[in-house]
């Protein structure tokens, strides 16, 4: 498994000494480094790394911030974040954010080896902890048919109807093979409805019902598009993360 990394760390020889010690793992990709918190979160949306070895201080939006807007902003689960300070006294903040690990500059390898002994554990539990809604087979008792309230009626659906649904504005899009229901429901109140049944989330705005899947094609930076049975015109986005994810799936079903 690769693990996607990205420094964000004003110091230039803090970031150079970083990029070197990342570069010996044999398992670690670098992603484009950061320099702000502004710039960190632009970078994150483009390139979704596993892990972010994060300065606590830095010009503009703090690390500590940045975290916590990365963390509200996440479909499945954030990066993983690993903190860099030169003040031990930094750490209690780091941990109230559930980071792996946190290192003190300068760096120290053996520690920086320990840190990166933990990321690779808190890694495969997090992976093991996102399948397991979709290795077993959907459920075959529970609601047949779903409620959906378009705001003037409630529509009866049954959830092998949907394709996928989007949200456009303030009001969901449900698409089935012939029709378009607009509903004022979100797409988390659809997904808790949906818990059980093969459907995914594969971007902030998607959930996709695996069962029409025809093709993935790759798009950009290890993104991809979907494209659904009967709806070939329609190209349906697919995060790197949630793509990893919607491999793994089909593999385990297999």
């Amino acid at each position: 498994m690769k693990i996607h990394a990205m420094i964000a760390e004003d110091e230039l020889m803090a970031r150079k000494e970083l990029f070197y010690l990342l570069s010996q793992e044999e398992d670690v990709e670098l992603c484009p480094s950061a320099e702000t918190g502004e710039q960190l979160l632009e970078l994150c949306s483009e390139y979704e790394p596993d892990v972010i070895f994060l300065d606590i201080q830095m010009p503009g939006i703090s690390g500590i911030e940045a975290a916590g807007k990365l963390i509200d902003q996440a479909v499945h689960y954030p990066p993983l974040f690993i903190f860099t300070t030169a003040y031990d006294e930094y750490a209690i903040a780091a941990f109230d954010l559930e980071a792996v690990d946190y290192l003190l500059k300068p760096f120290d390898e053996l520690r920086f080896q320990k840190a990166m002994k933990r990321l690779r554990n808190q890694l495969r539990q997090r992976e093991r902890k996102l399948m397991e809604p979709y290795v077993s087979n959907p459920k075959s008792s529970g609601p047949v048919k779903l409620l959906i309230d378009d705001g003037e009626r409630t529509v009866v659906i049954s959830p092998d109807m949907i394709y996928f649904a989007m949200p456009h504005k303030r009001i969901l899009e449900i698409h089935t093979k012939d029709r378009v229901i607009m509903s004022r429901m979100t797409l988390q109140d659809l997904e808790k409805k949906l818990v059980g049944f093969p459907f995914f989330r594969t971007h902030r705005s998607y959930l996709v019902n695996l069962n029409y899947i025809k093709e993935i094609t790759p798009w950009f930076n290890g993104t991809s598009n979907i494209t659904l049975k009967d709806m070939e015109h329609i190209q349906i986005p697919v995060s790197r993360t949630a793509r990893k994810m919607l491999f793994q799936m089909f593999e385990n079903n297999h």
